[in-house]
């Protein structure tokens, strides 16, 4: 809550409304506050919250700049609620020195959460993202009224209010909207192939230098040390992989298979353990591409090439939970070793979600949430699936005086 400001709930002169709700509820991360029941007006630079009463009379509200927004998602009941106030969470960056007075001057969380009472329009969360893609905030800077009396809590606007949304209806609003959009993705394309095309130029150049360093090694003439050899191989590492395994080099599939899961096994085993002993397959598939450089996996590839790796005795196998979560771990990864560490966790935390288990051992919330669940499924803990989170309890009953 500490992002948000005290401001006039007048429109800037450059400021132009997009949606409004009603019934909206503010939350601190996960803390409910008191600001509940209010409106919420989105507009090309800000999010406004005030209470029915005040905005209309051109009272004080509150105002997040939308520059302070990285992302945001949806957050859903869970399947055991019967609520349907869906909720929508916004993480945001940190708050500007320069930043105006507000309800709080600090916050626990980097994100707050929107509560919608009569349930979310299936719209908001389009036109949000369509503001944010657009950022007018920085192409037209908000010109800021001077205000006067700073006292924030007998300040009174006696300026117009906000107006009403409106919206465009019929085909030719449609059209007019899709066109917008149209016009929108094309210029991101061509700032995107331009950036591409640099990186690409950049790329080759690199990719030459490590072609060059591989085959001064490979040689071995007689001019190269064991000292240049090595440093040679550091360079390479820091370069990507030096000669990475590609489909037309190999006559068969399966071959080409085989060797890209040696070679998986090879680059990754040191990383996976630095995190832990389990890696998600997709910061798996992010790690192997941007170390081959151009030479780019497919995702088919990438599980095809994973799933050969316990045929091979690798170090490293392909293991997939009951969820269908896919995860690349060591060999030697212990279940009953993991439940036994968690189980202590939470005994000595009295509960954990898989949010704040991420945060202490620095995985990620996907993992965190397995090695709950395998807790679980190996009878150390129990859990409590509420509106709020998924949240898991030592087992009582394994205790002798429970």
């Amino acid at each position: 809550m500490n992002r948000f400001e005290y401001a006039n709930p007048r429109l800037l002169p450059n400021e132009l409304n997009v949606r409004r709700d009603f019934g909206v509820r503010l939350y601190d991360g996960d803390v409910k506050t008191q600001f509940e029941g209010g409106q919420l007006y989105i507009t090309t630079h800000r999010a406004l919250w005030g209470r029915p009463d005040d905005i209309p009379r051109g009272n004080t509200c509150l105002s997040l700049p939308l520059r302070y927004v990285v992302f945001h998602e949806e957050e859903s009941p869970g399947p055991f609620s019967f609520r349907r106030n869906n909720k929508v969470i916004l993480h945001l960056s940190e708050p500007s020195p320069d930043k105006m007075p507000g309800p709080a001057e600090n916050s626990a969380f980097n994100y707050i959460k929107l509560s919608f009472k009569e349930g979310l329009d299936s719209n908001f969360i389009v036109e949000l993202r369509d503001v944010l893609r657009k950022r007018t905030w920085e192409s037209d800077p908000p010109i800021p009224y001077q205000l006067t009396d700073m006292n924030i809590q007998s300040l009174r606007i006696t300026s117009k209010p906000l107006p009403q949304i409106k919206t465009r209806t019929g085909i030719i609003g449609i059209e007019r909207s899709l066109q917008e959009q149209q016009k929108a993705t094309d210029e991101s394309i061509s700032k995107a192939f331009q950036d591409l095309k640099k990186l690409m130029e950049m790329a080759k150049d690199m990719v030459a230098i490590s072609k060059t360093i591989s085959a001064k090694i490979r040689e071995r003439q007689g001019d190269i040390t064991e000292d240049e050899t090595v440093r040679f191989k550091s360079y390479l590492m820091s370069l990507g992989i030096d000669d990475p395994v590609t489909r037309d080099a190999y006559k068969s599939s399966n071959e080409y298979f085989r060797q890209l899961a040696m070679q998986l096994a090879h680059i990754l085993e040191e990383p996976i353990k630095e995190v832990g002993g389990m890696m998600t397959l997709t910061d798996v598939y992010c790690r192997v591409n941007r170390a081959r450089g151009l030479e780019l996996l497919s995702p088919e590839d990438l599980l095809n090439a994973c799933r050969q790796l316990a045929s091979l005795s690798l170090p490293i196998v392909l293991r997939i939970f009951d969820s269908g979560v896919m995860v690349l771990q060591i060999r030697s990864h212990d279940d009953f070793a993991v439940a036994d560490s968690i189980a202590d966790l939470l005994q000595e935390r009295g509960s954990l979600t898989a949010e704040e288990l991420a945060r202490s051992e620095g995985i990620s919330v996907l993992l965190a949430r397995e090695r709950l669940l395998v807790t679980e499924k190996h009878g150390k803990a129990c859990r409590d699936d509420t509106i709020e989170a998924l949240r898991f309890y030592p087992n009582l009953f394994l205790e002798e005086n429970a």
